[in-house]
């Protein structure tokens, strides 16, 4: 029998995404020099620690947080997502649970009112996470958590609730990693090159030039999809829902997106809500 292979929108065999936390004001830039390469990703926010609106930082303050008017101007208008980062930004590790619960349905809620749209994600603060907190964003409806582990591989994610990255910006290797990840052709797995960071971060070491150097090099290229962290977990969730005959030559779509995948030497598209044969 063939072996099948996921395949990203379009037939794509790569995923590219970043994952930048807290709302500060640096990410007014980031998004600049994503969005200039066609590049977008996620914002894990923390709705109770907006700044004032009427917030002066003193001069030489790096960790700026935006208002609340501040942050809905900066990313209305971006195609990226909005994340939970926890209310208060409070490791959820060791707290009790109604107070777990809190920080995250609260962060929900009003990142949700803010911007008029579903809040799903969440990004662990300080990376901290252990099994209580898992099941508490479960029953938050929270569908992925990232951490801060590093994993330098492309390989798609086992739990979305434990999510790695493959690095973050700071990472000595992150330019061998993206031309590996440029450079690899018939990988036999589907390729996500997940990026995580601070955008504060840029300005504190003074290397702009970093994300500047990655985006510009992943840019434009025909067979990397760019997507925000959400988008590529729904795709992966959908085609989990795939329905194939034991004869592995007929196969039914029954979710609301289309769907791509290889098998042996065909490449099949699945409409959404459609049954193919192949």
């Amino acid at each position: 029998m063939a072996n099948m292979i996921m395949r990203f929108p379009g037939g794509l065999p790569k995923a590219l995404t970043l994952s930048y936390d807290d709302g500060v004001e640096q990410d007014e830039r980031l998004i600049e020099i994503a969005e200039k390469n066609g590049i977008k990703g996620t914002f894990n926010l923390n709705s109770g620690a907006f700044a004032k609106e009427d917030v002066v930082y003193e001069p030489g303050t790096i960790h700026r947080r935006m208002s609340r008017r501040r942050v809905k101007e900066v990313y209305k208008n971006s195609s990226w997502e909005i994340a939970a980062h926890a209310y208060t930004h409070a490791s959820l590790v060791g707290l009790p649970g109604n107070i777990a619960t809190y920080e995250i349905l609260q962060d929900r809620k009003e990142l949700e009112e803010t911007f008029g749209t579903f809040v799903r994600g969440f990004a662990y603060p300080y990376g901290a996470y252990d099994d209580a907190s898992v099941e508490i964003l479960k029953n938050c409806g929270i569908c992925y958590a990232r951490t801060v582990h590093s994993t330098h591989d492309f390989h798609l994610p086992t739990d979305w609730l434990r999510l790695p990255a493959t690095c973050h910006h700071a990472d000595p290797e992150l330019m061998n990693l993206a031309k590996r990840f440029a450079e690899i052709k018939d990988w036999w797995d589907p390729m996500l090159f997940y990026l995580w960071g601070h955008s504060y971060e840029f300005e504190q070491f003074d290397n702009w030039g970093v994300i500047e150097e990655f985006c510009g090099y992943m840019a434009n290229r025909d067979d990397i999809w760019y997507a925000t962290n959400i988008e590529i977990y729904d795709y992966c969730n959908a085609f989990s829902q795939l329905i194939f005959n034991t004869d592995m030559n007929m196969c039914k779509n029954p979710t609301s997106r289309g769907l791509w995948f290889s098998y042996g030497e065909k490449d099949v598209y699945v409409p959404a809500g459609n049954t193919v044969t192949f």
